[in-house]
């Protein structure tokens, strides 16, 4: 058995992505799903479309290798996180779409939660704040206000999951014995586990309006969950392996120990910093959240800085205002101007994640002037991205006491070279882009065939990774400062928009 297969569930596509023994990809199968909006605020995915395209991907990916699941030796599963899929396990049909991370609709019960303003209330148990991102809200949201669901939930008819718990259930079986497992790394997205515990706590669960029965078991991220059933395309094949999509990238950039970090560039970007065996709170607007953990071994803990919008602004600035075709060509277009123009843009869509936590906030196209031309903006668009990273690597430092000094970074924006190029000048210290930059999907993989045996340990992992390209701050310290400053000057102009 010479490959392993990643099953890669993205907020806008789902991959299979076959990698050899030199974590190198061989081939791959990639189909985008509909982004489904209702109404203001409201993001969602239909769970069947997704499954139907994670059967067909894993399919392309074994063809275009020229494999069977007889040279496989074991499948990872990475997945957006907090996205909430609420099914019936008789049926297997959803009761609902799958609410995304992105969706806002649950801000009056977050609201309600925080009881005069606390959203911190669980963060001792959680390692989170009370926020829409997270899936608690979601979960009851479909409860109460689809006819019949809370009673079939309490009858113990429905099963909520994440997305590999959907695609774990349905690839080992689905009605017909499926696994309802989750990994830890998911698990800590929910807002229902205790992170100490690791496991479902009791009192998120009464708080939340959730029923314990409807709850995947928690298992660690690199263990078997199951094997594929008898009609998938890789049947007997492990499912060995399971991280979040951020803490798969984590995974994939080989940081595996304390203090080592990488920042993901995709939809939103996702930065994870090391914790170690110690889970620490964060006192500067991060996330506590599960890195990994093996079978047997206590778990890896993390601090993560989520940033919302990031690429997605790039494909608003493409679909929603037309200023370019292809998300491609942001970067020509920026670079067709020395500057920004004055212009600064908070892309704070839905509200502002980390470290800010504000969901009154809203995006906001700052200093124009007639001057001002489309190429000005889209220049201000790629310095957003690099200016929300730095205010969470700021707030990593200082949570951490150690100062980042190299950045690892990942994700499909790492291929602008203009963007990591600012990056480097707005944080001040070389980013370093690897050479296999599906990072995700290779964590995944990673995972997986650690648990098979398939690779030995960590430190043949460490082997594998290489760097691709690296940039050098070329920014003087005044100019960077100055830049920062009017950054966070905007930022504040976009709070108490929705009151």
């Amino acid at each position: 058995m010479t490959y392993v297969v990643a099953i890669d569930q993205g907020t806008t596509s789902t991959r299979a992505i076959v990698f050899d023994a030199h974590g190198v990809p061989v081939s791959s199968g990639q189909l985008e799903h509909r982004q489904i909006f209702p109404q203001a605020g409201w993001v969602e995915h239909d769970a069947l479309e997704i499954w139907r395209h994670t059967r067909e991907v894993i399919g392309v990916a074994l063809s275009h290798a020229d494999i069977t699941r007889h040279e496989v030796a074991a499948i990872g599963i990475t997945n957006q996180r907090e996205t909430a899929v609420v099914w019936d396990r008789e049926t297997g049909e959803p009761i609902y779409n799958a609410i995304v991370w992105q969706d806002t609709r649950t801000q009056d019960a977050v609201d309600a939660l925080a009881e005069g303003g606390d959203y911190d209330r669980f963060k001792d148990i959680t390692g989170l704040p009370l926020a829409t991102y997270f899936s608690a809200t979601k979960i009851a949201w479909m409860l109460d206000h689809v006819d019949g669901a809370r009673d079939a939930a309490e009858s113990g008819r429905l099963l909520f999951g994440t997305m590999d718990t959907w695609l774990l259930w349905n690839l080992t079986g689905g009605p017909d014995g499926g696994v309802h497992a989750t990994d830890v790394t998911n698990a800590s997205r929910t807002l229902l586990m205790d992170l100490r515990s690791l496991e479902w706590s009791d009192e998120l669960l009464q708080a939340f309006g959730v029923p314990r029965v409807m709850m995947p078991e928690i298992r660690p991220s690199l263990s078997t969950f199951g094997v594929a059933e008898e009609s998938s395309l890789l049947h007997h094949i492990p499912i060995a392996g399971i991280l979040g999509d951020q803490q798969a990238a984590t995974f994939g950039q080989a940081a595996f120990e304390r203090g080592e970090s990488k920042n993901t560039y995709g939809t939103g970007n996702f930065l994870i910093v090391n914790t170690g065996c110690e889970l620490v709170h964060s006192q500067h607007g991060l996330i506590s959240t599960v890195a990994y953990q093996v079978e047997g071994e206590p778990p890896a803990y993390a601090l993560e800085g989520s940033v919302a919008v990031t690429g997605s602004l790039v494909q608003w600035l493409r679909d929603s205002l037309g200023l370019i075709s292809s998300a491609s060509q942001i970067e020509n277009l920026a670079l067709s101007v020395d500057d920004n123009g004055g212009v600064v843009i908070v892309p704070a869509f839905s509200g502002l994640f980390a470290p800010y936590w504000r969901p009154d906030a809203r995006g906001a196209i700052l200093g124009l002037t007639r001057f001002v031309t489309k190429a000005h903006i889209a220049r201000a668009a790629l310095e957003s991205v690099a200016l929300q990273s730095r205010d969470v690597v700021d707030a990593a430092a200082a949570d951490t006491g150690v100062a980042i000094t190299e950045l690892k970074v990942d994700g499909g924006m790492t291929a602008n070279t203009l963007l990591l190029q600012t990056q480097a000048d707005v944080l001040g210290i070389p980013v370093v882009r690897p050479k296999v930059a599906e990072t995700t999907a290779l964590g995944a993989a990673y995972a997986a065939g650690l648990t098979v045996g398939f690779w030995s340990d960590f430190e043949e992992l460490r082997t594998l990774w290489q760097a691709d390209a690296r940039w050098e701050p070329e920014m003087a310290e005044s100019d960077r400062e100055s830049q920062v400053a009017r950054w966070r000057d905007a930022v504040t102009r976009t709070f108490d928009w929705v009151n």
